[in-house]
């Protein structure tokens, strides 16, 4: 995207940070502005995060300007909010190419800049990073800065308390941003609380402090005291004591928008020493009305017009496994009062929306907290209600010790609906669900279902409600396959595969949603095709049976092949002395970049030209 200087005059004149820190402070709000309008611009031509970016404008321009980064560390959390922090370091004139094959990463990524300092996808892991590079600059006595910007929805994860509680005990200086943007921490917004951010962060206030802890140390009544009254003249007006509690020094809340103030603030706490948190009030979409209106509709966005105002609406098209989980969700809710849902932040997403406001007794929304969204439904197993815990396959991968300790070791019934399975596109390696299928199958106890199409998923998810065990039904991003939805649920029975074409010689075992890929190879080869659909407890019967019919075996997933489906088939064999030849046909053992799901089907061979040219090359040689 070619930049309009003409449009963006002070923009034009940076491509780095420290061309920023050039600029005349007056300058910086004009500078925000046109970010904002170039963010906009930008993303309404190539899709991407929208909402979150022109949240962090002015947050990130005072950061770019106070701190002299890459030098000084600034390490971004989740990364949603970060292509403004893109834009300016040296990524603007690539920004139409985010998210697409072999463009700009969707997130913050070491390989792309020496300012992404540490590459992210997932929540919470930005101060736990930060603190360590903290610990690394004070051994190295370079006096280098550590700032971690972290959402108050990534916030609400364990993993950011473990880091807090840790940086409060080894006091190393480094800056937390709490960018708090949707949650009610705080209402007390405005000149008051600005005026107090600017005299907590100055030298005044702080000489005073370490001043008088100084005088003090030697008379512990009096200085127990004194701790005592800040604590409370603070606690009255600062809703910081909490994190005062974790060893940090609390500063704000303060207008994240004002971008003077921000930088104001940020050379008052640069040399400040210990761990200290700044509260940043900010609005999601900010300065776009649709945005600021409905921030969740502009979270993610496609390609759309600014100056309509609306975004397009999508074409008509099959229903989704997420609408198809959410449908069963409300009608398995009607005929039982005591299932219980929960999601890990992922209404949305996972399609909960519907169950959500039509029964909100059994919904709960554990904010981003996967290991006790498993462990909740563990507990409510216990206590006999009927837990269905739908959650993305790359962060299922955050709570497998509770899904090994506390739902399978106990047996308890507790349905896994995992979405966003095997390849998602565009969101690339952080968020492939590419090893959902490896790391459960070893996992006792569990019965893991891979359905075909949608009819399928939704016959899966009631077969898994109705079991008195673990179960998983693993499905992916999208849509796939052409059989019409049953309203009818019925039970299906565990560990029965479905022979789907007979043939002669090659069987091709399919696990998952690529079987329509499959069918054309099958065809071409006059091979047999399974939908084995059960992953575990395998088909054992059909699999001795097509063993003593065919001669080799093609095994086909959605799945990293190490340690995936076909592996479990290679296994039977060798623990029942089959030697026919397996070829196992999956998701490679390497991170699989962004791109769409049909271009990375493509150029892994999993489409059906790939999936019959590794046939038949393989059945040549």
């Amino acid at each position: 995207m070619t930049l309009d200087s003409s449009k963006y005059p002070l923009l034009a004149l940076v491509d780095q940070p420290q061309q920023l820190r050039q600029l005349p402070q007056q300058k910086l709000n004009d500078f925000s502005a046109e970010l904002r309008g170039y963010l906009l611009d930008s993303v309404s031509q190539s899709s991407g995060h929208l909402a979150s970016g022109l949240g962090t404008v002015e947050l990130t321009v005072a950061l770019h300007y106070v701190y002299n980064t890459p030098i000084d560390r600034l390490v971004w959390d989740v990364g949603h909010q970060a292509y403004p922090h893109k834009i300016l370091t040296g990524r603007k004139s690539q920004m139409h190419t985010i998210r697409q094959k072999d463009g700009l990463h969707p997130f913050p990524y070491r390989d792309e800049s020496e300012f992404d300092t540490f590459s992210v996808g997932h929540s919470s892991t930005s101060i736990s990073a930060a603190l360590a590079m903290a610990i690394a600059a004070e051994k190295e006595g370079k006096n280098r800065k550590t700032v971690a910007v972290i959402g108050d929805g990534a916030m609400t994860a364990g993993m950011a308390f473990e880091a807090m509680n840790h940086a409060g005990d080894v006091k190393s200086d480094m800056l937390v941003i709490l960018n708090d943007n949707e949650m009610s921490i705080s209402e007390n917004v405005g000149a008051l609380n600005n005026h107090f951010a600017r005299i907590l962060s100055g030298s005044f206030y702080t000489n005073i402090r370490e001043g008088g802890k100084k005088l003090l140390s030697g008379v512990p009544p009096v200085k127990e005291l004194a701790s005592k009254m800040e604590e409370h003249l603070k606690g009255m007006v600062i809703p910081g004591t909490f994190f005062e509690e974790l060893g940090f020094n609390y500063i704000g809340p303060i207008d994240g928008h004002d971008v003077n103030m921000l930088v104001d603030t940020l050379r008052n706490m640069r040399n400040l020493k210990g761990p200290q948190l700044l509260h940043v009030k900010t609005q999601k979409g900010k300065g776009y009305q649709p945005a600021e209106a409905d921030p969740i509709g502009y979270h993610g966005v496609p390609k759309f017009d600014p100056s309509v105002h609306s975004l397009p609406k999508s074409k008509p098209s099959a229903p989704t496994f997420s609408k198809v989980f959410g449908d069963w969700l409300c009608d398995m809710a009607e005929q039982d009062k005591r299932l219980m849902a929960i999601t890990p932040a992922m209404r949305e997403g996972s399609g909960m929306v519907r169950f959500s406001k039509e029964y909100p007794s059994q919904y709960f929304d554990v904010a981003i907290a996967e290991q006790h969204a498993v462990t909740l439904g563990a507990g409510f197993a216990c206590e006999g209600l009927n837990p269905v815990v739908a959650i993305y396959s790359s962060f299922l991968q955050r709570a497998y010790d509770q899904l090994i300790h506390d739902v399978a070791l106990q047996n308890l019934p507790v349905l896994f609906a995992i979405d966003r399975a095997g390849i998602v596109g565009a969101d690339g390696e952080t968020h492939q669900g590419a090893y959902d299928l490896s790391f459960m199958r070893c996992v006792p106890n569990l019965v893991i279902m891979t359905p075909s199409d949608l009819n399928e998923c939704r016959q899966m998810l009631y077969t898994g409600h109705v079991l008195d065990k673990p179960a998983a039904v693993r499905y992916p991003r999208g849509s796939a396959g052409s059989a019409e939805i049953e309203s009818t649920m019925t039970k299906l029975e565990v560990g029965k595969a479905n022979t789907v074409r007979d043939g002669q010689k090659l069987a091709i075992l399919n696990f998952g949603t690529l079987l329509e890929n499959a069918h054309h190879a099958a065809e071409q080869l006059d091979a047999t095709l399974v939908d084995m659909r059960f992953v575990k407890p395998l088909d054992t019967s059909l699999l001795e049976t097509l063993a003593g019919t065919h001669s080799h075996f093609i095994t086909l997933e959605d799945n990293a092949i190490a340690g995936g489906a076909g592996s479990a088939v290679s296994e039977f064999f060798a623990a029942n002395k089959i030697t026919h030849p397996v070829m196992h046909l999956g998701i490679p053992d390497e991170f699989i970049k962004h791109g769409t799901q049909t271009e990375m089907h493509s150029e892994m061979g999993l489409d059906s030209e790939g999936i019959l040219s590794s046939a038949q090359k393989w059945l040549e040689n």
